[in-house]
């Protein structure tokens, strides 16, 4: 027995050794082994996955308010006018930059991509959760940029949590008064509402649910 636990701890050394090793500049050690072990979570995600990762309005419910009358401020500081996107799905992710599920914000760039003539994804960072985004506006832009290459239309940041400073967005969201049907806020970070081309709320996504996943792709693709 004491030979396993000697081996166990050369093992976790060699793996933090080699994160260090591969540790990207533009990130702290931290985000580096939360970008590593991003993989196993999913991983166990899928092994036991949650009743309530995935909501969808079956009934194609009609919000009793407007989505498209909400103007935000991005993350630069400039007017969004959330009528501009009209015709086109929509993706409001909540985002933090300390989180086990950072890593989703390289997989939401390859949906944007993938995706570009039919969706826009919007990020809203956050500090909501564990006090895993603490950085200010200009610090989250330039982190997601060089480390993972958004291009994606990030706002400002933001609090997305039931309150007196919600955001106006996820107040709507999560709560079916306005939007419908659906009273579910974000569970955690990097939590997806999928709004449709006529700004109806359609579906909801934990941040279990990868931006690649199939039942996403499904919900984008759908007509």
């Amino acid at each position: 027995m004491k030979q396993f636990y000697i081996k166990l701890m050369i093992a976790i050394v060699v793996v933090l050794f080699v994160l260090f090793m591969l540790k990207r500049k533009e990130m702290t050690f931290r985000q580096s082994l939360l970008k590593a072990v991003y993989p196993i979570v999913m991983f166990l995600g899928k092994v036991f996955p949650s009743k309530h990762a995935v909501l969808n309005n079956d009934k194609q419910t009609i919000p009793l308010s407007s989505f498209y009358d909400f103007v935000q401020t991005n993350i630069q500081g400039d007017t969004v006018h959330f009528s501009q996107f009209k015709g086109k799905k929509i993706m409001i992710v909540n985002t933090a930059s300390d989180c086990g599920f950072t890593a989703q914000y390289e997989q939401l760039e390859r949906l944007s991509k993938q995706f570009r003539d039919k969706l826009v994804v919007i990020g809203f960072p956050a500090n909501d959760f564990k006090n895993q985004e603490k950085g200010d506006n200009q610090s989250i832009s330039k982190f997601c940029k060089l480390n993972y290459g958004v291009t994606f239309l990030l706002m400002k940041k933001t609090h997305v949590v039931k309150g007196p400073e919600q955001n106006e967005i996820f107040n709507w969201l999560s709560d079916s008064t306005k939007n419908g049907w659906c009273n579910k806020q974000p569970v955690w970070n990097f939590s997806k509402y999928l709004i449709n081309e006529n700004g109806v709320l359609t579906n909801f996504f934990s941040n279990m649910v990868s931006p690649l996943d199939k039942k996403v792709i499904n919900a984008i693709q759908k007509k």
